[in-house]
């Protein structure tokens, strides 16, 4: 058999190291200000002090108070409680939407690059005519189709994010496919699916995280916007989309915390997946040059 030259495969590839193993100290508080937020929703239970759908017209629309945090809204349900049960499902949804979209733009990714020729060209045909659709468009006719809730929305956007995380992918495995060592290991008799999945996958995963994490804040927006819509989840359920749609009424009455609070944690969150992801994107770029 053909002995296989020993090749370090983070060499060219994308590093696979800690991400918080030398980054800056801006890079750290945003990971912990990420960390923080999903640990809030996956807490929930344990750090809210009321049930987040209990009613009561007696406390309705309350200032904060010490048996209400921060305050109540029109039907006097807690908005404390409200605001972490809907980090629950405003972080679930995104997260679903680009853990799907994420395993088929990687494998379609992975395919494309290793055939290439025809069949590259068809599906970047198709990813380009995906592109041209709107990816809450795509989650309201899934929504008409379907009906209201957060299946329809997540599998819509899902398909909708699939081709921008196949062509941005595509284009780092195109790279890692023309190195030595998988010409090498080609030469060795390897199968091209323990080739993939074995050795370029794991080069590829940082990269794709961050792409993943840049991409997480516009799932978040756009599952938002239709909760804000009421094509999302429903009431009672909380979520942070619906909550500003609900907080509207109050608003306009002078009592915007609702709607503020809600909209400001959507904001906040936002920002920190952006700027992390655009930080880990800048980060894989960097050592995949060295």
């Amino acid at each position: 058999m053909t002995n296989v030259p020993a090749v370090r495969l983070g060499t060219r590839g994308l590093s696979l190291r800690l991400p918080l193993r030398g980054a800056s100290p801006s890079t750290k508080a945003l990971t912990a200000l990420a960390a923080l937020l999903v640990a809030l929703a996956l807490f929930a239970p344990v750090l809210a002090t009321h049930r987040p759908d209990a009613v009561s017209m007696a406390d309705a629309s309350r200032d904060p108070s010490a048996a209400h945090w921060l305050g109540t809204d029109a039907l006097g349900r807690d908005l404390y409680s409200r605001l972490l049960y809907g980090a629950r499902i405003s972080l679930l949804g995104p997260a679903l939407v680009i853990a799907g979209a994420t395993a088929g733009g990687v494998a379609l990714a992975l395919l494309c690059a290793w055939r290439g020729g025809r069949l590259d060209r068809i599906v970047s045909r198709i990813n380009d005519i995906l592109f041209a659709f709107p990816g809450l468009l795509l989650a309201v006719l899934a929504v008409a189709v379907l009906g209201p809730g957060l299946t329809a929305p997540v599998l819509a956007l899902a398909i909708a994010y699939l081709p921008y995380m196949a062509r941005i992918v595509r284009g780092v495995a195109v790279r890692e496919r023309r190195l030595p060592y998988v010409a090498a290991l080609e030469a060795a008799g390897m199968s091209a699916w323990r080739i993939n999945l074995r050795h370029l996958l794991p080069n590829l995963a940082p990269f794709v995280v961050a792409q993943a994490t840049a991409a997480f804040g516009s799932a978040l927006i756009d599952l938002a916007g239709v909760s804000f819509l009421g094509l999302g989840v429903q009431p009672p359920t909380s979520d942070w989309g619906l909550m500003v749609s609900e907080g509207q009424s109050s608003l306009l009455a002078g009592a915007p915390g609702q709607s503020l609070m809600a909209g400001g944690l959507i904001v906040l969150t936002v920002v920190v997946f952006n700027l992390l992801g655009d930080t880990m994107i800048a980060r894989s770029h960097q050592e995949t040059l060295r």
